[in-house]
């Protein structure tokens, strides 16, 4: 059966064989991976049957243990707990939280229980951790969000493609594929293996992104390399951002960010020289307090050199997680409705509480972002229940130590999950849920283009799918019958509807469509083209006037800085072997195997200072924790920075010491910097 990958946003197509309940998966010759899997896509049938899968409820007896219980029994007590809460304390006493890996439906129908069964205005996701940044920046330039806004394949038969924070060979190996042609730029601070692969590669002090393509962009301004037909005809807000990087000669540049004037130079005249052009952001640049302004500094040198809205050339975001880009369109976020929807827009509004059934003044306003709901979890003003669907946060989110705290404080915590994730070890009642090749659904994968995923075999006795969880609780919770749908067909129908006239608009894609085979790209209703909309801004942007908006922005240090007591960055990201809070790959022998405990890179010089030596456990502390993870010697790594995956739990979770800092906009928080020093553990006190 054709179907895809269930980890990153490439969604790489595959084939999936099926001997009795055994799975087999193999690659499908498929666009974004041209018959190419990661480890990760050959080995994922192995989580459907890991040893601790769940398949009865749990709830918590008087004793604090979780124990077994019937479906019936788990929804009741969930249900009445929540009744009394609202009650007791108001609607927003309850919150949700979901994830980037859930289908389009789950995503649409969690954000619809969340305002309609329980009127709450507190319900966000873990996308916020990941591409919020990049959205941001990308609705205030072009009007639009979708991470790339051309086809993946278009990337092969680039000239020049420069990669801001993006280490995509080993966070999606198969897109290598289609770089294989073009000169890479790099910009990471570590020697990363996508580092290796390029042409240039810039490394600059982590923190001091912004300040480094504030300077390439002054570069093009001042060597005469920018667009200026390009300029004049398709954007607004030049002479500004022109003002705002005056002052970043290349000289104070390097002084700032430590690259040299010279590599800076190379990088733009590799770009202004080459004639098909990319310029694509990763989490490197957009994990930050300043995240939002980092990725506009990379459209502003974008727009400058006539990239957006030009066949063969443009801007994107890598977006990361499975559906990151679904994810982020159809409600779960704190502010948002279907359709990439304002919920502060009254218009829209009104479209979708005629579609949902109910009065547009039932529905609640904005709510608290991710960080911000997690942090008030359990607090006098904050809600005192949490329902959990496709999310770990208790290993994912940053100041992890604290957010395990908040989820301890609360009177209710419910995880529906596969396995016994760290988040659902505290829970009060623990679902079990389906797994990707266990149910039908939709995705959206990176370009935008919407997927039909199938289901190979039936879930096991006992587990359910996360749509027919949230049908039986909010029937119990006084919801019709049919308000709720549990079938992802009827699900995705009243999507289309309720996205009918938004931004990212699915109204004419219909699941018949997908399991034809047609490749849909939204926006895409049915006066579109028949594929929808490959290439989006060929003609004009997204705003009103149809121009891109240029942001004069200024370079500001990160929140937190080294000094005496924490003298070295600390930086965090994604290894080959392992997925996110790595709740699914840590239970897949072979990749466990491959990469088994934490570990931490530091140069040899830092770690010689440090009395550490290959192979040793080192404690990194920062002002929120402590973490311990054995110590790699990368000698190409920068001596003031060392680094960590994130992907393991305990006391070897990295976002036990990353930094809550919020950028102000897109509230991501800062988890790509903080300041932290490292000893080795056995001495410490």
């Amino acid at each position: 059966m054709a179907t895809h990958c269930p980890y990153c946003a490439l969604q790489c197509g595959t084939w999936l064989s099926r001997d009795g309940d055994q799975v087999t998966v193999s690659p499908a010759d498929f666009p974004v991976n041209q018959g190419a899997l990661c480890q990760k896509g050959w080995t994922a049938a192995a989580v459907l049957d890991t040893p601790d899968r769940l398949r009865r409820p749990l709830v918590r007896d008087a004793a604090g243990d979780l124990v077994p219980c019937d479906w019936d029994e788990a929804l009741d007590v969930v249900a009445g707990r929540l009744r009394h809460l609202r009650q007791t304390y108001g609607p927003d006493a309850v919150a949700m939280f979901g994830g980037g890996g859930l289908t389009n439906e789950k995503a649409y129908q969690l954000g619809k229980f969340a305002r309609v069964a329980l009127g709450t205005s507190q319900v966000d996701y873990n996308g916020r951790f990941c591409m919020s940044s990049a959205a941001t920046a990308a609705n205030a330039a072009f009007g639009a969000d979708r991470g790339l806004p051309f086809p993946v394949t278009d990337l092969a038969a680039a000239d020049v493609i420069m990669l801001a924070g993006a280490n995509v060979a080993e966070t999606m190996p198969p897109l290598v594929r289609q770089l294989q042609q073009p000169d890479l730029i790099v910009i990471d601070p570590r020697r990363t293996p996508t580092a290796e692969l390029a042409t240039l590669h810039l490394q600059p002090t982590p923190g001091t992104d912004l300040a480094l393509l504030l300077g390439l962009l002054h570069l093009a301004i001042v060597d005469g390399r920018c667009d200026d037909d390009y300029i004049r005809a398709r954007t607004t807000g030049f002479d500004e951002t022109r003002r705002a990087v005056a002052a970043w000669w290349p000289e104070l540049v390097e002084r700032v960010t430590g690259v040299p004037v010279a590599l800076q130079r190379r990088a733009v005249e590799m770009l202004h020289g080459a004639r098909r052009r990319y310029i694509l952001t990763g989490r490197g640049v957009e994990q930050h307090s300043k995240g939002t302004d980092t990725v506009a500094a990379t459209i502003n040198l974008a727009l400058a050199l006539g990239l957006p809205g030009r066949p063969g050339s443009g801007w994107g975001c890598l977006t990361g997680q499975g559906n990151g880009q679904g994810g982020r369109e159809h409600g779960q976020k704190a502010d948002q409705l279907p359709g990439y929807r304002s919920i502060s827009d009254p218009a829209a509004r009104a479209h979708v509480a005629a579609v949902w059934g109910v009065p547009a003044d039932s529905l609640p306003g904005p709510g608290r972002s991710a960080v911000e709901l997690l942090d008030s979890l359990g607090t006098a003003s904050g809600p005192r229940a949490l329902l959990v669907f496709g999310a770990n946060p208790a290993v994912s989110a940053p100041n992890a130590g604290r957010v395990v705290r908040r989820l301890s404080a609360l009177d209710l915590l419910v995880v529906a999950d596969f396995v016994p994730s760290e988040t659902a070890r505290l829970a009060h009642v623990v679902l079990p849920v389906t797994q990707w090749a266990e149910e039908d659904g939709t995705m959206t994968n990176l370009e935008g283009r919407v997927l039909l995923r199938r289901r190979v075999r039936p879930p096991s006795a006992g587990i359910r799918t996360d749509l027919q969880v949230l049908h039986d609780l909010a029937v119990r919770l006084g919801q019709p019958s049919d308000r709720f749908p549990a079938d992802p067909g009827e699900v995705f129908d009243e999507l289309r509807r309720a996205s009918s006239g938004g931004t990212a608009d699915y109204s004419g894609i219909t699941r018949e469509r997908l399991a034809a085979g047609e490749g849909l790209y939204w926006p895409c209703d049915a006066t579109s083209a028949p594929t929808g909309t490959p290439r989006m801004f060929l003609d004009r942007f997204h705003h009103p006037d149809g121009r891109a908006r240029f942001a004069a922005v200024e370079h500001r240090d990160a929140a937190e800085t080294t000094n005496a007591r924490y003298p070295l960055y600390a930086t965090t990201g994604r290894i080959l072997a392992h997925y996110q809070s790595g709740s699914q790959t840590r239970r897949v022998a072979a990749l466990n195997d491959a990469a088994p405990e934490p570990f931490v890179e530091v140069h040899p010089d830092t770690a010689a200072r440090a009395g550490l030596d290959e192979g040793v456990p080192a404690l990194i502390t920062s002002a929120r924790g402590s973490t311990v993870a054995r110590v790699r010697l990368v000698s190409t790594l920068r001596p003031d920075t060392v680094f960590l995956p994130f992907h393991f739990p305990g006391a070897g979770r990295a976002n036990l010491i990353t930094n809550p800092a919020l950028d102000p906009r897109s509230r991501m928080p800062e988890l790509k910097v903080c300041a932290v020093r490292i000893q080795p553990h056995a001495v410490a006190s």
